[in-house]
C-alpha cells in the first residue's frame, strides 16, 4: 500500500490558492484512479479516501487541520494502515519552483515548509518522498511571456489565487503526475523521478 498526503489549509476561503495545490493535486489523483468520495474521519480530522492505483492499494489523506499541524492525521493515518515512510508521498507546493513544474524526490528537508515539517516529526524520519508543485510564476528571462521582474516571495505568493491560464497549466502538469504516481505505486520509484521531474 501507499500512502498519499495532500497538504493545504481547509475551509472555502483556501479554495483555488497556490498553498492549496498539494491538497486539489490529491483529490485530482483521486479522481483520475476512480477512488471513492472522501469521507472524513473525526479520530483523525482528516478526510480519507482508499482505492487503487494500478492494482496497488492506496490511500488519499487530506488533513483537515492546517498546514502546519499537517502530521497530526499524517503519523496516525501512516501507523493505522501500517505504511512505512518509503511507502509515502506527500504533495505539497513551492515557491522555489516555476509553476508548471514539478520534484519527486526522497529523504530531502523541509527548506522551511512548515508542512512537511509536521510530517517529518509525526513519521520521526526523513524518509519519505516528496512531490513539490511549482507555485511560482515566471520571471526574469521569462517577462516577455507575462513573467515578474523578480522572484515573489513565499509569503506574499501562497494565499493568491491561481488565474485561469494558471489552473491550464496546472490541469497539463497533474497529466503528468498520474504517469509518474502510476509507476510510484507499482514500485517503479526511478521511473516515476524520471516522468515527473522533466521540465517539458
Amino acid at each position: 500500500m501507499i500512502l498519499i498526503v495532500g497538504l493545504g489549509n481547509p475551509g472555502d476561503k483556501f479554495l483555488g490558492t497556490r498553498h492549496n495545490i498539494g491538497r486539489e493535486t490529491a483529490q485530482s489523483i483521486g479522481n483520475k484512479f476512480g477512488f471513492p468520495e472522501f469521507k472524513f474521519e473525526k479520530k483523525w480530522n482528516a478526510l480519507i479516501s482508499e482505492g487503487r492505483i494500478e492494482k496497488i492499494k492506496a490511500t488519499l489523506l487530506l488533513p483537515d487541520t492546517f498546514m502546519n499541524k499537517s502530521g497530526n492525521a499524517a503519523g496516525p493515518v501512516a501507523r493505522f494502515y501500517k505504511v512505512k515512510p518509503r511507502d509515502t508521498i506527500v504533495l505539497h507546493d513551492d515557491a522555489d519552483i516555476l509553476l508548471g513544474r514539478a520534484k519527486l524526490s526522497f529523504h530531502k528537508h523541509s527548506a522551511g515548509h512548515k508542512g512537511v515539517e509536521s510530517i517529518k516529526r509525526a513519521l520521526g524520519s526523513w524518509d519519505f518522498w516528496r512531490l513539490r508543485v511549482g507555485i511560482q510564476p515566471p520571471f526574469g528571462a521569462s517577462l516577455a511571456k507575462g513573467g515578474r521582474k523578480k522572484r515573489v516571495e513565499a509569503e506574499k505568493l501562497v494565499l493568491q489565487k491561481l488565474k485561469p491560464d494558471e489552473q491550464k497549466q496546472i490541469r497539463k502538469l497533474e497529466k503528468k503526475i498520474f504517469e509518474g504516481v502510476g509507476a510510484f505505486a507499482t514500485g517503479e520509484q526511478e521511473k516515476a523521478v524520471g516522468i515527473i521531474n522533466k521540465n517539458t
